[in-house]
């Protein structure tokens, strides 16, 4: 469906959310990378149940457009910022052009993206606000080209960087945009398609193209082969790669679309991987997490995963690594450990969905009250689930 055919058929039938409705909002969101995807897809439908109109501006990485196809979202392709420091320099200033076009047209009420550059620009230059979620602590150079421009930036409570008033921090991951359980369930055909049993033991290996601008100069694991061979002594290893991969691992890639990877986490036994992020879901979703980065112990929110819930584990070396994926592996009741420890996460954290459903509508007025530290009404339902888990424990 094309975004012309989207406008025409959408629907402005509200539905009702356990804090009200608020008047009908055109709201911009921005989708820089395939995880805003999964980021933005709860909240887009949620919006749109509740009678807003949202326009979905997107840039071409790796499998964005695939996931925004898969789950049938119209868009506006605004193409490419490229690999290297030059062109994405370089294209910058060309990709906020397009974005301005488009959004004029749209004439939006708000912007809405993940440490999106070019929303933050553009908000600013048609004199709209603009709302951006950040989550990785180490992103300099991003932050220095959208901080400045953005009204208000959104962070989880062990983000260690800090902003200013603009700041709002709030008890949640980005993960749980769309991990959370009243959104995901895991669908237990992917063992099926994977050619797996339940309750066979496989590890999901993550490698990643470093080739984000935060990412240069950083470092992961090495001798790919030799971490597959020792992970394969206790079950299937799948991969899930940026990078194309050598002739001797193409075998292990995953079969199963990479929209369906959550599904294959959830039931897997183990993740081992350079990337944080699949980490941290592979963690909130109750699987045991290995991530092996030289920037290892520079992410709060992993960091706040392995020393408060201890889901995660952090290496920058290899070797040490490996021996605690075999160590976890050895185990035959690590699932069931890992359970107990994912429900006391959840049962700490916000709906991450319905906060920033509640906090664009009624924006500003959800900004001045979380500046005066004052609870948003999900608050009081998340304390209320807590002390009726906390009463049976």
């Amino acid at each position: 469906m094309s975004y012309a055919e989207y406008l025409s058929v959408h629907s402005t039938q509200k539905k009702p959310f356990f804090y009200g409705a608020a008047p009908s909002m055109r709201v911009v969101v921005d989708i820089n990378h395939p995880a805003d995807v999964h980021f933005f897809k709860h909240f887009i439908r949620e919006m749109e149940k509740r009678g807003h109109v949202i326009l979905i501006t997107a840039s071409s990485k790796e499998i964005s457009f695939r996931l925004l196809d898969s789950y049938g979202f119209a868009y506006e392709k605004l193409g490419s910022y490229g690999k290297s420091l030059a062109e994405k320099m370089m294209n910058i200033p060309l990709l906020d052009i397009r974005m301005f076009h488009v959004s004029k047209k749209f004439n939006p009420d708000i912007f809405v993206g993940f440490g999106s550059i070019r929303a933050a620009h553009v908000a600013k230059v048609l004199g709209k606000p603009s709302i951006n979620f950040e989550d990785t602590d180490h992103a300099v150079w991003e932050h220095r080209l959208y901080v400045p421009f953005t009204d208000v930036v959104l962070t989880p409570l062990c983000f260690r960087k800090d902003f200013g008033e603009k700041q709002v921090k709030i008890d949640t991951y980005k993960e749980l945009f769309y991990l959370h359980p009243d959104y995901f369930r895991p669908d237990a055909s992917v063992l099926a398609d994977a050619g797996i049993t339940p309750h066979e033991t496989f590890t999901v290996i993550r490698f990643v193209a470093w080739d984000a601008q935060h990412d240069h100069g950083q470092t992961g694991l090495h001798n790919r082969e030799d971490i597959v061979e020792q992970l394969e002594k206790f079950g299937k290893v799948f991969i899930t790669s940026e990078v194309p991969l050598p002739d001797t691992l193409k075998k292990y890639q995953i079969p199963v679309p990479l929209e369906k990877l959550h599904d294959l986490l959830y039931f897997a036994t183990l993740y081992f991987g350079e990337g944080s992020t699949t980490a941290a879901e592979a963690a909130m979703l109750g699987t045991p997490a290995i991530y092996v980065s030289s920037l290892a112990g520079s992410l709060g929110y992993a960091d706040d995963l392995e020393q408060k819930y201890g889901l995660l584990y952090s290496f920058r070396d290899q070797e040490p690594a490996l021996k605690k994926a075999e160590e976890i592996l050895k185990n035959p009741d690590i699932k069931e450990a890992w359970k107990t420890r994912k429900e006391i996460f959840l049962k700490d954290k916000l709906n991450a969905t319905r906060f920033l459903v509640w906090f664009v509508e009624t924006y500003p007025q959800s900004f001045r009250s979380m500046q005066a530290k004052q609870p948003y009404p999900g608050e009081n339902i998340q304390r209320q689930k807590k002390e009726e888990y906390d009463g049976k424990t």
